[in-house]
């Protein structure tokens, strides 16, 4: 990718995942795989991109629940949001952002969440959603060249025969 279209690339990306966090915390509600989008951002973005990433999707998910979900307005709710923005927010390696999850529940309760059921279910969402992404990658890429070469188009001066 030429660095005209890298400059499409950034924008581009960060627009679909957002995206595509906003539709699976539709789908899947209370399990946003931000492990799976930590891993893409580390391997796709620099690290500072990476945190503005990891915030721009927290955000994303608290807007996704709050307002099409209903998530209830409590103490708690409200709790586990920061702590998950938090551990969103800082999260550089799959193995860290589980133990910071652990870490969460057991400050805030709900160490039930941790049943080997459910931890199989959140894995599995987290690598089918990690898988996705990166066979996304490659389609952005090429969106974002596409585009940066159509905007060179039009910019170009007119030719005089």
């Amino acid at each position: 990718m030429s660095e005209r279209d890298s400059a499409w690339f950034r924008p581009v990306w960060f627009g679909s995942l957002i995206v595509i966090s906003a539709a699976i915390t539709t789908v899947f509600t209370c399990v946003t795989p931000f492990a799976a989008f930590a891993v893409v951002a580390a391997a796709t973005v620099s690290r500072r991109d990476a945190v503005m990433l990891a915030v721009a999707l927290w955000l994303t998910n608290q807007a996704v629940g709050f307002g099409l979900l209903h998530y209830p307005w409590t103490a708690s709710t409200f709790a586990w949001g920061a702590a998950l923005g938090v551990a969103a927010a800082t999260a550089y390696s799959v193995n860290w952002y589980s133990a910071n999850e652990a870490a969460n529940a057991a400050w805030l309760g709900g160490v039930e969440m941790f049943a080997p059921a459910i931890v199989g279910q959140v894995l599995a969402i987290n690598a089918v959603t990690l898988v996705g992404l990166f066979a996304l990658r490659p389609l952005v890429a090429g969106a974002a060249a596409l585009l940066g070469r159509r905007r060179r188009a039009h910019a170009s001066p007119a030719r005089l025969a």
